[in-house]
């Protein structure tokens, strides 16, 4: 099981993702992971750090310029005393938005571990928000 410092450092991944963002700071978001690490976006498979600063140097200079995200912890699981899930919910907000607008909205699970004794983001993977008008759509929502 992991200490409450581990679920600290886990949930503090989502706060580092966020300020690395509005610094449109690709390194520090690479940073966040693993050589080895994963992201998987609509449309996009990164499997390695370097891909992942790769794509988002391109997508801070084009399609993500000017944005801002969200992300806020749900849930931590742990899995063994190196290796947690982490489910947020979030999303982009463009240039003046404070809240994520409909259709912007997701879900995400971030498979964290721990690597010389700092968490790590193994992979990263999100997808849009259920609708909660539709019967069972949000029944398992935790927040």
């Amino acid at each position: 099981m992991t200490t409450d410092a581990d679920k600290a450092a886990i949930a503090a991944l989502t706060q580092r993702m966020v300020t690395g963002w509005a610094y449109g700071d690709a390194d520090a978001i690479a940073n966040l992971f693993p050589e080895d690490g994963t992201l998987i976006l609509s449309g996009v498979y990164c499997d390695n750090r370097e891909a992942i600063r790769e794509y988002f140097a391109k997508a801070f200079d084009s399609h993500y310029k000017n944005t801002q995200v969200t992300g806020k912890p749900i849930q931590i699981r742990a899995i063994t005393p190196d290796a947690a899930i982490l489910y947020s919910h979030g999303g982009v907000l463009a240039a003046g938005e404070t809240e994520v607008v409909e259709g912007s909205a997701i879900r995400a699970s971030w498979l964290c571990v721990k690597r010389d004794g700092q968490w790590l983001l193994a992979a990263y993977q999100n997808t849009p928000r259920f609708d909660e008008s539709i019967p069972g759509g949000g029944a398992a929502e935790a927040a």
